[in-house]
């Protein structure tokens, strides 16, 4: 009776940790590449109310990404995320008027700034749903993803001063195992949200796209 017992014990411990194993796995990876902002998207609005006073327009730049994933089935994942992104602005020239109250005969001054190039390096945190292609163990995992992020534009001249933006990402990539407790992957995922900065006559969505690559650790 006690061998059977300890039988029974052996077995059901066996069983608890394969479910475990196969239940969920952990992953950690950091990497880099390229925020891509296409140019139908890039405008984000004027100077003024004219049309034609001109264009503020977003520019590409490269990213900083963080991700933990959670795997927890043999098909499905979560994953959590920072990513960093320096792009930057191009802005027309300006007119800006100084001097007088609005009334005849006052003296006023008009300067023109040139037209300019101006940093604009933004945060992001984001969730994605994962699905892959085939199960966990496998060599090669290629997996498609979906989910919803936050992105905190920095306001040009001030980094301090942020407006951030909400919307949904979508994409997928491919995981390498390449030994026991390491990988690396690569990403294409696009990020879609509302305009930064409420300039006028900004219309549509901002649309950035990432590819990126990464080491990973595995457990």
């Amino acid at each position: 009776m006690s061998r059977l017992r300890l039988v029974l014990a052996v077995q059901l411990a066996l069983a608890a940790s394969s479910s475990l194993a196969i239940a969920q796995s952990f992953e950690a990876s950091v990497g880099g590449g390229q925020t891509v902002i296409p140019s139908k998207n890039a405008f984000i609005g004027t100077s003024d109310i004219s049309p034609t006073s001109g264009n503020y327009t977003l520019k590409s730049g490269f990213r900083i990404t963080f991700r933990m994933t959670l795997n927890s089935g043999r098909f499905l994942g979560h994953e959590f995320g920072y990513g960093y992104s320096r792009t930057s602005l191009d802005a027309p020239n300006t007119s800006v008027t100084t001097g007088g109250i609005g009334l005849p005969g006052q003296p006023t001054s008009t300067t023109t700034v040139p037209a300019q190039n101006l940093s604009v390096p933004n945060h992001q945190g984001f969730y994605d749903f994962l699905v892959y292609a085939v199960p966990e163990g496998k060599v090669i995992r290629p997996f498609v993803c979906g989910g919803v992020q936050f992105t905190a534009f920095s306001t040009p001249g001030n980094s301090y001063n942020r407006e951030t933006k909400y919307g949904i990402n979508y994409g997928g990539g491919l995981k390498f195992k390449v030994k026991e407790n390491w990988g690396f992957r690569l990403d294409a995922r696009q990020y879609n949200m509302g305009k930064p900065f409420n300039l006028p006559n900004a219309s549509g969505r901002l649309l950035m796209w990432e590819f990126s690559g990464a080491v990973s650790f595995m457990m």
